[in-house]
């Protein structure tokens, strides 16, 4: 009993004073080729955000051979209940290999700048007069509702890097998608009863 006690006051403690900088706060991560802001991040269990921010970053390019501090933070897990919520709602009934596709496409749109630079603010995003979202679980309140396992389990591998969308902006099911600008798009695969497209 007495150990709880001091682990938890020490653990305790952690939180409520900054702590020193120790190895692990400051640890270096060489960029290599094939390497993105969001493959880094996800390796490391941080942001996008908090990865440009701790490096002095504007923006979202980086090179081989750069030096990049990573720190040392947790996947979050905020992150990951919406990611796995959208999945979940919009690729019901598809494969685990649909599921990660279509995590995948919300990452991606992370990554570009076209899109904005979180998870929940591509989840959220609306066009138009701002009343009509870009993912219909969130006009229909579908993204409420809790993702089973295998969405859970798609949306992590897709934050581990992932991608059967092979690097997808867009998702629509030709056979109920009514939008006609689903026409303008590059098809780059098809899972299950998803097309994965970019522009």
């Amino acid at each position: 009993m007495k150990k709880w006690l001091i682990a938890g006051l020490v653990s305790l403690t952690a939180f409520s004073f900054p702590a020193a900088p120790t190895e692990a706060a400051s640890q270096q991560y060489k960029v290599k080729s094939g390497d993105s802001l969001w493959k880094i991040s996800q390796q490391y269990g941080i942001t996008v955000d908090q990865l440009k921010t701790a490096n002095g970053l504007s923006g979202n390019i980086i090179h081989p051979g750069q030096t990049l501090t990573t720190g040392e933070e947790k996947l979050n897990e905020n992150e990951l209940d919406l990611l796995s919520r959208l999945v979940h709602a919009e690729a019901r009934g598809e494969s685990y290999k649909g599921k990660a596709a279509v995590a995948a496409v919300i990452l991606n749109r992370v990554e570009s700048d076209e899109f904005p630079d979180s998870i929940e603010e591509v989840v959220y995003e609306t066009h138009g007069n701002g009343n009509i979202y870009a993912f219909e679980p969130v006009q229909n309140g579908q993204i409420t509702k809790h993702a089973d396992q295998e969405s859970i389990d798609a949306a992590k591998d897709a934050m581990n890097g992932y991608d059967p969308s092979n690097g997808a902006l867009f998702f629509f099911n030709p056979e109920t998608s009514t939008s006609k600008w689903v026409d303008q798009l590059t098809i780059s695969s098809r899972i299950g009863d998803h097309v994965f497209a970019s522009n």
